[in-house]
């Protein structure tokens, strides 16, 4: 059995903060043996899970050392400080951007103009604002279904039961890819009510395959973070959100983005 080295979310402090590409290139390292040693733990290929460097609240020059040591893809919450970066950085052409917070309607413009990804899809009306911004830009958007599987009333997402119905009316958004279903768990202590979470987003998962509508693809499940992620890689993760493990600790902790729950 693994012993994790913190079992909530991504613990304020625990993580050094990067200051030169060894640093940097060192943390990726050990998260991709992390990653690799839970697959072969759960009896999964690692190609099959892709690490999503999440860069919220990190400088642009801590962004450019991630991509020196290889990464494309960044993830970020809120939208108009990953279009910041974005602006910042057009010299990296190749670099793509994941919005994976709650995104306000209001700001779907903004999502329409230069993300790769967008993992919070949680209504129709921001389904219908996006598409129709993807529209204008000529663009379109791979997006995950945001389920929340801890039943907290002050988190974003569909409960589980409202899915179903959800996905049946999205092939009319002709601009958003529907790739898979995003979580975040339960912010405990407890890592059997971690797991709880994963496992209800795959079980979800597995149900919703049997009746998903032509064009829906499901194979993605967004679930872990640097604190939980080889749980989640065992209960069927197939993208990892992973922050302060490789950018170090945040200016705040992660209570100030999640509820904290650990009775």
């Amino acid at each position: 059995m693994p012993i994790y080295p913190s079992t909530a979310h991504e613990q304020h402090g625990l993580y050094p903060l990067d200051t030169t590409l060894t640093d940097f290139q060192y943390k990726l390292a050990a998260v991709q043996a992390r990653i690799e040693a839970a697959c072969h733990g759960a009896g999964r290929d690692p190609a099959t899970v892709r690490l999503l460097p999440v860069s919220k609240t990190k400088p642009e020059a801590s962004l450019r050392v991630a991509y020196a040591a290889g990464c494309r893809m960044l993830g970020e919450n809120k939208v108009q400080e990953a279009l910041h970066k974005w602006t910042a950085m057009q010299d990296l052409a190749d670099l793509r951007w994941s919005v994976i917070g709650h995104l306000q309607s209001n700001k779907a413009r903004l999502v329409a103009r230069f993300a790769s990804e967008f993992q919070a899809l949680d209504s129709l009306h921001l389904a219908e604002v996006l598409d129709r911004h993807l529209q204008i830009e000529g663009r379109s958007l791979d997006v995950l279904v945001q389920v929340n599987t801890s039943s907290e009333a002050n988190k974003y997402g569909l409960a589980p039961e409202e899915v179903a119905d959800f996905l049946q009316v999205l092939p009319s958004f002709t601009a958003l890819r529907v790739r898979g279903l995003m979580t975040l768990a339960l912010f405990s202590s407890d890592t059997e009510r971690v797991r709880h979470c994963f496992k209800r987003l795959r079980s979800l998962r597995d149900e919703l395959l049997q009746n998903a509508p032509l064009g829906i693809h499901l194979h993605e499940l967004s679930m872990g973070m640097s604190g939980d992620f080889e749980i989640a890689i065992e209960e069927g993760a197939t993208i990892v959100r992973i922050g302060q493990a490789l950018f170090g600790a945040r200016t705040t902790p992660d209570s100030h983005y999640w509820p904290v729950n650990d009775q």
